[in-house]
C-alpha cells in the first residue's frame, strides 16, 4: 500500500482521497457519524421490533393452540360422560312402565298385566332402534363366530354349522356386536 501512494502523491503530500477538504468545527465527527453507521444501527433496531413481533406472535399461537388442546379434550370428556344421555332418557318411559305395573296389585288381570308388559317391551323395542341397536337371532343360519358364540353341538337333521337353537339372543350396536348370540349348532354327519 505504500507504494501505491508513493506513486500517487508527491513524498509528504497526502494524496486527495485523504484529504478533508472542508473544514469542520471540533466535535462535528463525533455528533455526524459516517452515513454507514445510522444505517447499520437503523437496521439492527428493526430487525429488534421484528423479532420482538415474532416472539409475541408465537406466544400467541402457542397459547392459541394449548386452548384449542384443551377445549377438545373437555369435549371428549364431556360426550364420553353424556354418550348415554338420550338412551337413559328413552329408557325412563320403560321404567315408568314397569313401576306402574307393580303398582296395580292383586285387582289386575293377567291379561292387563300382560297388555302391560306387551306395551313395555314394545317401548323398550323402540328405544332399541332409536339407539341403532339391532337384535340377533340367528336360528336356522349358518354359524357365525363373529356374531355368535356355540355352547355345544346337537345331533339333528340340520346342515352342519347351522344354529340348531339360541338360547340368547345377541345385540349389535351400530353394527358392532354388543353381546354375541348364544347357540347350539348342528354337528356334522
Amino acid at each position: 500500500m505504500s507504494e501505491e501512494l508513493s506513486q500517487q502523491a508527491p513524498m509528504g503530500e497526502a494524496p486527495d482521497s485523504l484529504i478533508n477538504t472542508a473544514p469542520q468545527p471540533a466535535g462535528a465527527a463525533e455528533r455526524n457519524p459516517p452515513d454507514l453507521m445510522p444505517g447499520a444501527e437503523e437496521l439492527l433496531r428493526q430487525a429488534e421490533l421484528k423479532a420482538a413481533e415474532h416472539h409475541d406472535a408465537w406466544l400467541r399461537a402457542k397459547a392459541e393452540t394449548e386452548n384449542v388442546r384443551r377445549r377438545a379434550v373437555e369435549d371428549v370428556e364431556k360426550a364420553r360422560k353424556f354418550a348415554v344421555e338420550k338412551f337413559a332418557a328413552d329408557l325412563l318411559a320403560v321404567k315408568d312402565s314397569l313401576e306402574a305395573a307393580l303398582a296395580v296389585g292383586e285387582e289386575a288381570s293377567l291379561e292387563s298385566i300382560r297388555s302391560g308388559v306387551d306395551l313395555t317391551l314394545k317401548q323398550l323395542v323402540t328405544v332399541f332402534t332409536n339407539s341403532n341397536i339391532k337384535e340377533v337371532n340367528p336360528l336356522g343360519e349358518k354359524f357365525d363366530p363373529n356374531s355368535q358364540q356355540a355352547i355345544s353341538m346337537v345331533e339333528g337333521d340340520g346342515e352342519a354349522n347351522t344354529v340348531a337353537n339360541v338360547l340368547q339372543k345377541g345385540y349389535l350396536l351400530n353394527d358392532r356386536v354388543l353381546r354375541p348370540a348364544m347357540v347350539m349348532v348342528f354337528k356334522g354327519k
